[in-house]
């Protein structure tokens, strides 16, 4: 049982970055490409998009990495060799959050300057702001979401988390770094201070992954993994081919 209950822990704790990790990827993507198509210029730099990959792949890997195995696992049916690493249930939680924070991040960038009354000020100093109030949002949503990352498949995601001290100990040390780069390293990552409305904004973004974790998990998903629709119209060409 112990060889059982610590084998599922590993594979679904694997399964947890790469919901984790594919959610940032995809929503920092899809911002960039779309900023630049239609306007040329992208919200988040390379410095921003490096500390972000760092935080999420090292420190991120680290903390949903260290979960400890829950009885939640032994009731789960065993995983057959053949069946897909992402399931169905880490597409939903995937696509929800993706959208969400492609969503208002993409607001903010195109009507930013009149949603944070940035209208009197230079020009340069608005679109600073604004850039640094995307990627703050961003990386406070990624801290939030990957409390959601904890429990794929459960509404509760804070069972267990306050004695898993490595994951606290992680968070804590990735909002302070936060903190010190918007704050102090604004030359080196190209932004500039936020007064304390628009850290409250960045908060609130951040925390409506939680809420929405939750009617998201409501959302019903189908059985069949996904991929087999997009297999199946692959394998009837090459089997007609055949024939």
């Amino acid at each position: 049982m112990k060889v059982v209950r610590w084998g599922r822990s590993v594979f679904a704790n694997i399964q947890k970055f790469i919901q984790f990790q594919l959610t940032v990827n995809v929503a920092a993507l899809l911002i960039n490409v779309v900023a630049a198509i239609s306007s040329g210029d992208v919200p988040l730099n390379a410095v921003q998009l490096l500390w972000v990959n760092l935080i999420m792949d090292t420190l991120g890997a680290l903390a949903l990495a260290t979960e400890p195995p829950t009885d939640h696992l032994m009731h789960r049916l065993p995983v057959g060799r053949k069946e897909p690493l992402i399931t169905n249930i880490m597409w939903r939680n995937l696509i929800v959050q993706a959208l969400y924070q492609v969503t208002v991040l993409l607001v903010l960038n195109f009507k930013g300057t009149s949603i944070l009354h940035l209208e009197g000020e230079r020009r340069q100093h608005a679109s600073d702001v604004k850039n640094t109030m995307i990627f703050n949002a961003f990386v406070l949503s990624q801290i939030f979401n990957e409390f959601n990352a904890r429990k794929p498949d459960e509404i509760n995601v804070f069972t267990g988390v306050t004695k898993n001290y490595l994951f606290m100990g992680i968070i804590g040390i990735t909002c302070v770094l936060q903190i010190i780069i918007i704050e102090f390293l604004g030359k080196f990552t190209k932004t500039v201070k936020l007064d304390w409305k628009l850290w409250l904004a960045s908060i609130g973004i951040g925390l409506f992954s939680w809420p929405l974790a939750v009617l998201g998990k409501m959302i019903p998903v189908p059985k069949t993994p996904l991929a087999v629709y997009f297999v199946r119209p692959f394998r009837r060409c090459i089997n007609a081919r055949r024939s």
